[in-house]
């Protein structure tokens, strides 16, 4: 098992997501950018390294504004070296990466820009795995989109976009995740016998929408989804419920007694866990230390 969490280290003086707006769009401002991110991930990924903490899921604005029509600049080539040693670093400490593009990303939506603007960001996600070299065990997820009124017509839809408009580079990626509201395990079970995909599992969303799965069989049921020779063990992303919120939303700091119970649950299962908490690196390391202490962590 690996322990990880999203994007940002809040122990370091510095992100990976620096942008700026798009008005004041130039190369000479993307690359200054794209070196300062670059640079900072370097640092996120040597703090990952020495706490123990393999996981970790890249932000999407590593490249400000890359899969928009605005930017025309070969970044690919420019920081070609940078990402291959970013990759050579990753692969040398057994870490594994994820990315998961923003909400805007609906594959299924009865828009056509719509799609095409979300093949582009996937394509652009997939370019960075692509760039650092690794290999198809680092993903990208996103959620099955809108039911738009007709749910098994927009998993058709999905379906067909996959086939016939996605390249086969982000096809070897992509995931597709359980989310709080429409798209349960059984849907991306559904999407998954139509395309092939792998399921992430996330256990928060599994308990705000559901078909009565205990959350043991969810995760098995999740997990038979993934090859692992192509595509790793399972990836699942970990809340817990934010007292007095909104259904869904994520819990500020890692439950300790809940996350416990939820390693004690799924013992003997193996897979990768990212933490989706607020105060991210700080719940991963007392995560890290739990799963230790249970023999579940890698390292």
């Amino acid at each position: 098992m690996k322990i990880g969490y999203p994007c940002i280290n809040e122990a370091l003086d510095c992100r990976s997501s620096r942008t700026f707006r798009l008005a004041s769009y130039s190369e000479e401002r993307l690359i200054e950018t794209v070196e300062q991110n670059l640079s900072c991930l370097r640092r996120i990924l040597e703090y990952n390294v020495q706490h123990g903490l393999l996981f970790f899921r890249l932000t999407s604005d590593l490249v400000p504004f890359a899969s928009h029509e605005i930017n025309q600049y070969n970044w690919q080539e420019h920081f070609k070296m940078t990402f291959r040693r970013l990759g050579s670093y990753i692969k040398n400490n057994n870490m594994r990466i994820s990315m998961h593009p923003d909400q805007f990303v609906v594959l299924n939506s009865p828009n056509e820009k719509t799609v095409r603007n979300s093949i582009a960001e996937l394509v652009y996600q997939g370019s960075i795995l692509d760039l650092m070299e690794l290999d198809t065990t680092a993903k990208l997820q996103i959620h099955g989109g809108g039911a738009y009124g007709d749910k098994p017509s927009a998993m058709q839809r999905f379906a067909e976009v996959y086939h016939n408009h996605l390249p086969a580079a982000v096809k070897a990626r992509l995931c597709v995740e359980n989310d709080d509201r429409t798209y349960t395990l059984q849907d991306c079970l559904q999407l998954h016998e139509l395309t092939g995909m792998p399921v992430i599992f996330d256990n928060l969303h599994h308990e705000c929408v559901n078909n009565g799965e205990p959350m043991r069989e969810a995760v098995e049921m999740a997990a038979a989804t993934w090859q692992s020779e192509k595509d790793g063990i399972l990836m699942m992303d970990y809340s817990s419920q934010a007292p007095n919120e909104r259904r869904g939303k994520h819990v500020q700091s890692i439950e300790e007694q809940l996350f416990h119970d939820f390693l004690a649950e799924t013992e003997g299962l193996d897979m990768d866990i990212m933490l989706e908490i607020k105060d991210k690196q700080a719940s991963a390391l007392k995560a890290r230390d739990m799963a230790r202490s249970l023999g579940r962590l890698e390292v």
